[in-house]
């Protein structure tokens, strides 16, 4: 087991998420790396995922990768949104949909949606979406209706999430800005089938190789998945494990030997603007660790965790926000005061995100 410490603790997370030292060229090899990324606001996970990626990319290139279905948009790991690459997506839900499903069991007694109803649910939506691709979770409703199934509010959002978790349906290309459903089969061909050893093995690798070094309890909360599979997963990829503090970190190669230390950092800082729900911040279970001290958890009455942050130098030391959907604009909310530097590096972070959003 060997010490780090802080400074290389964010550094490493920075440069595995690709915040810094940026070296993937497009959305879809992003995701893969990333194993999924939390998408559950569409346009900021759609941002998260270009501020990563080499050159400046523009949310049209993003939509280019999504519509032609080599990125989808799923519940997969937690009950909530991620983005998945297609070739993926199939040995993901095999492994990690069960838990999810056991976890949404108390909703569909609530919604009283029992094995029955969903059996029927599904075999509607099926031979709806064979023979019209691309439905709305609306023209879903419609379908399900003239079965006798009560397909209104959440009723309808936990259907749609049973067949996402099922295999069955997946984020189809959009309407304008209108999100549409297709059939999985159709949009994320199914590759070879792992062994659930396999697929436990190379879910723990893209997480620890993304995100690391992070605790069990860190992915054991990204992935859903129970202690002892995360256990057994970093057994598979024989993890290497780095202490700071007291606690356990786990990587899966060595490269956290040799960063620089406290004192040796770039003089001029680096910001970035991160977007709500960005898997720089929720990804990790352990908090401690999460680089933001107690002066900057909440910001305007609400966490951090919960709106846009600014990151300089990997740190929370503020928020942001645009004016209106589809705006350039940004407002920045200091949780601090922000020299010279610190200034100029927020204008370039937030030039970067106006070419980004404001490109058509």
């Amino acid at each position: 087991m060997k010490p780090i410490n802080d400074t290389a603790l964010v550094r490493e997370r920075m440069r595995r998420q690709q915040l810094i030292r940026k070296d993937i060229p497009n959305a879809a090899a992003l995701v893969a790396w990333m194993g999924a990324v939390q998408a559950q606001e569409y346009e900021p996970a759609r941002w998260g995922l270009g501020l990563r990626l080499r050159g400046a990319p523009e949310a049209a290139d993003i939509e280019r990768d999504l519509s032609r279905g080599a990125i989808v948009r799923t519940h997969a790991l937690r009950p909530t949104w991620h983005f998945i690459a297609a070739r993926d997506l199939s040995w993901i839900q095999a492994l990690t949909g069960p838990h999810v499903q056991r976890r949404m069991a108390t909703y569909h007694r609530y919604f009283a949606l029992d094995p029955a109803a969903l059996t029927r649910a599904m075999t509607a939506i099926e031979r709806a979406l064979t023979d019209q691709s691309g439905l709305t979770r609306a023209e879903l409703a419609s379908h399900l209706r003239t079965i006798g199934i009560d397909a209104t509010g959440q009723r309808l959002a936990h259907i749609a999430m049973h067949a996402e978790l099922e295999g069955l349906i997946c984020s189809g290309p959009r309407r304008g800005r209108t999100p549409t459903c297709a059939l999985a089969a159709t949009r994320a061909l199914r590759t070879r089938r792992r062994s659930r050893d396999s697929a436990l093995g190379e879910l723990t690798r893209r997480f620890f190789q993304s995100h690391g070094p992070a605790t069990i309890r860190d992915f054991v909360w990204w992935s859903g998945l129970p202690t002892a599979d995360a256990r057994r997963g970093l057994e598979i990829v024989r993890g290497i494990s780095v202490d700071l503090h007291g606690h356990r970190y786990w990587t899966v190669d060595e490269t956290v030997e040799g960063l620089p230390m406290r004192g040796e950092r770039s003089r001029k800082p680096v910001a970035h603007l991160l977007p709500i729900y960005d898997e720089y911040l929720v990804a990790y279970r352990d908090r401690e660790a999460v680089p933001h001290g107690p002066s900057t958890l909440r910001a305007g009455g609400r966490p951090v965790l919960f709106q846009h942050a600014i990151l300089i130098d990997g740190h929370v030391a503020g928020t942001w926000r645009t004016p209106s959907p589809g705006h350039g604009g940004v407002s920045i909310v200091p949780l601090r005061k922000f020299h010279g530097a610190e200034r100029e590096a927020i204008d370039q972070a937030a030039e970067r995100y106006r070419r980004f959003s404001s490109a058509r």
